[in-house]
């Protein structure tokens, strides 16, 4: 029997790290988890065992530290191409890729004001960045949000949609709508402002999911990746994924009792899984 090894990769994931700077009267915290994977002439280790040019995952899990220590890790995209500049110049990679994901924290409201050294984080919202260093191609990067849970409670409707005989799906002018965003957009260069970039697509994406009066999730999410384009010029594509997180009317007429958009039963699994890629130009 002939076989060929088609492709390989390898990495350290999920290596945790919290950094704290401590500037005079205030402190910043930077609470990442970061993913390395190389590509290369790494065939000898699964055909024959010769571990010669495989860099331990462990080093790479020391580098990661030893670069922040002596880098800032803000923002990460500049940190992740640091990191995929560095894996690229070891010998035998052609091919580096780090995936960041920042959990984010604000600062605790006390006494009227925010708190210097003290942070509070809600829910599983994530900045998220992946940088490729290629000795072919140079640095791309693409940025985005993950786990940006948002619901409202109107302005949401479903109908007109085409039945067969195993539909049973009611139409409805008002509903409530919840989802879990996944956002991620490129730039046409390397961004200088990333962060500045990362708020806007954010405050974007906020503004027009609760102002928008959706006519499903697609007519949703087409109108988001709109509002992300136009807020931020350095974006040129952006891909949305939408899981519609369904709240379902209870009835509530066994017992006698009307339910006027009240009483609902969150429902996780099974969902709809709706997505999109939008960018600039024809």
């Amino acid at each position: 029997m002939s076989i060929s090894l088609v492709r390989n990769s390898y990495g350290k994931s999920r290596v945790r790290l919290v950094k704290v700077r401590r500037a005079e009267g205030q402190h910043e915290l930077t609470d990442i988890d970061v993913d390395i994977q190389l590509e290369g002439d790494f065939d000898d280790a699964y055909t024959l065992g010769d571990n010669s040019k495989v860099l331990p995952t462990d080093t790479m899990k020391n580098t990661v530290y030893a670069l922040a220590k002596g880098h800032p890790v803000e923002p990460i995209e500049d940190f992740g191409a640091l990191l995929a500049e560095h894996f690229l110049k070891k010998a035998h990679t052609r091919r580096a890729r780090i995936t960041i994901a920042e959990n984010v924290w604000s600062r605790i409201e006390a006494g009227g004001a925010p708190h210097r050294h003290a942070f509070v984080r809600a829910g599983r919202e994530r900045r998220t960045a992946e940088i490729t260093a290629a000795a072919s191609s140079g640095i791309d990067v693409a940025s985005g949000i993950a786990d940006l849970l948002v619901l409202k409670t109107t302005g949401s409707a479903f109908s007109g949609f085409p039945r067969d005989q195993y539909t049973t799906l009611k139409e409805t002018g008002d509903r409530i709508l919840a989802t879990v965003m996944v956002a991620r957009w490129r730039t046409a260069s390397r961004d200088p402002s990333p962060t500045a970039t990362w708020e806007g697509a954010r405050r974007a994406l906020l503004e027009t999911f609760a102002e928008q009066h959706s006519l499903s999730v697609q007519h949703t999410i087409h109108a988001l990746a709109e509002a992300v384009l136009a807020a931020c010029p350095a974006i040129v594509e952006v891909s949305l994924s939408l899981p519609n997180k369904h709240c379902l009317l209870v009835d509530l007429a066994p017992f006698g009792l009307s339910n006027d958009n009240e009483i609902f039963l969150p429902v996780d699994e099974p969902h709809g899984l709706i997505e999109a890629t939008l960018k600039r130009g024809g």
